[in-house]
């Protein structure tokens, strides 16, 4: 049986561009950190910015950004935050903006969330492909190493691979991802 060659592999301990082309995700690794957190994989090639709060009445999601700079029918990509009443879905959403600092978006769920406490968002034209909630590392203090191996063919990127992670130490210590 002849060697796998297509794939590679790339390691950030901060969050950042990790593959800088479209590709597909094969896989990764991640060391946990001193409390949990959440590890957040886009499709971008630009940082992804913090969303100031939300809330969900039925299946629309109402969020607020100042000077969000999106048009209505733009896709981006969205992870939620902890808010009264449950968490918005992750997901890839395409916007309806109702003013400069506000958009709506339709989940997939439905229900009732007040004081939304943020999330993130990327760019339009991103996408959001997971998140991973990490664990805290031992008691005794050493990291732990969690390995997520994609089925198939792996999860497509477009543009590239766009890893966030907590913060550094504190959160994941690193992340390794494998594609091609």
């Amino acid at each position: 049986m002849a060697m796998q060659t297509d794939v590679k592999s790339a390691h950030l301990n901060v969050t950042g561009i990790a593959v800088n082309q479209g590709t597909r995700l094969r896989g990764l690794f991640y060391t946990s950190g001193t409390s949990a957190g959440t590890l957040n994989i886009w499709d971008t090639l630009s940082a992804v910015t913090a969303i100031t709060s939300y809330t969900r009445t039925g299946t629309t999601i109402t969020v607020t950004l100042a000077s969000h700079g999106l048009t209505t029918g733009d896709q981006i990509g969205l992870s939620f935050s902890s808010g009264t009443g449950g968490y918005g879905t992750n997901g890839t959403y395409i916007v309806t903006v109702l003013t400069s600092s506000t958009y709506t978006v339709t989940d997939i769920n439905s229900g009732t969330i007040t004081s939304g406490t943020g999330g993130t968002q990327t760019v339009a034209g991103g996408r959001w492909l997971f998140s991973l909630d990490t664990a805290a590392q031992t008691t005794s203090g050493q990291p732990g190493i969690t390995s997520v191996l994609i089925p198939g063919e792996g999860i497509v990127a477009r543009t590239g691979l766009y890893c966030q992670m907590g913060t550094a130490g504190t959160n994941q210590n690193g992340v390794t991802v494998f594609y091609g």
